[in-house]
Formats: C-alpha cells, sequence, structure tokens
C-alpha cells in the first residue's frame, strides 16, 4: 500500500493487507473488554460481616466494633448484625485519609507558578504612585 496507484493486480495483496489490520483490531478490542469486564468485577458491590470487614481495613475486630457504634463507619444494622459495603468502606478510606494524594508533576508546577509573586520593579511602582497623586495648581 506504499503506491498511491492501485493496479488490479495489486487488490489481493491490499485485501489481505486489510484484513491482517481488521483482525489485529478485533484482537485488541476483546483484550480491552476482557480487561473492561475484569475491573467491572472487581467493582461489584459486595456485602460484608465485621469479620470480614475488620480484615479489608486490616483493622481491630473491637475496633471496628467501636466505630461502628459511634457512626464514625458506614454500616447498617438491620437485625442483630452489622452489615457492611466494601464500595461505602473505600469511600470511607478515601474521605478519611491523613495525607493528601500526591500531585502530579503538572500540578506541583503550577502550584508553585501561583504561589510565586514577583516583586514589582521599583521604577514602575514609583510611576505608578505618582499618576496616582492629584497634582496641585500653582497660583
Amino acid at each position: 500500500m506504499n503506491n498511491d496507484v492501485l493496479t488490479f493486480d495489486d487488490l489481493p495483496k491490499v485485501v489481505a493487507e486489510l484484513r491482517d489490520e481488521v483482525i489485529g483490531m478485533k484482537v485488541l478490542m476483546l483484550d480491552l473488554q476482557k480487561q473492561q469486564t475484569h475491573q467491572m468485577m472487581k467493582r461489584v458491590r459486595r456485602t460484608m460481616n465485621v469479620e470480614e470487614a475488620a480484615e479489608y481495613l486490616r483493622m481491630p475486630l473491637n475496633t471496628l466494633y467501636m466505630k461502628l457504634q459511634r457512626g464514625e463507619v458506614p454500616g447498617t444494622k438491620p437485625g442483630k448484625r452489622w452489615v457492611l459495603f466494601n464500595d461505602e468502606l473505600d469511600k470511607w478510606l478515601e474521605v478519611n485519609r491523613k495525607n493528601a494524594v500526591p500531585m502530579t508533576v503538572e500540578e506541583e508546577n503550577l502550584a508553585i507558578l501561583a504561589s510565586h509573586r514577583r516583586k514589582p520593579n521599583k521604577a514602575e511602582w514609583m510611576k505608578q504612585q505618582d499618576s496616582q497623586t492629584p497634582k496641585t495648581e500653582e497660583v
């Protein structure tokens, strides 16, 4: 397909190249779909009991019970037992983060530029002061 002009003899070669490209794109699309379904399966909302949640949060069981009774950890108690959802626990962990999420290089540069203030040039500063003061007329 390097030539701009295609002849009838080039047609089988061009069709074969197109077929190979389409097959390659199909393989890529199937891989992408598999990755997306795998990620969706990870994000499925799943209920947990207190023991599973304590293991998930890597928190002592007594501490989790205490935080549940205080209302610090999201959970429901429809009967005698607590029910927790993994996605709510993830959000709770994110909100209660003590240290900030690391910034990207671009965000750091923007923060530095926003915090950096230049001193005004003295000559320009004097001009601004002179132009702002009212002039008096001499009689």
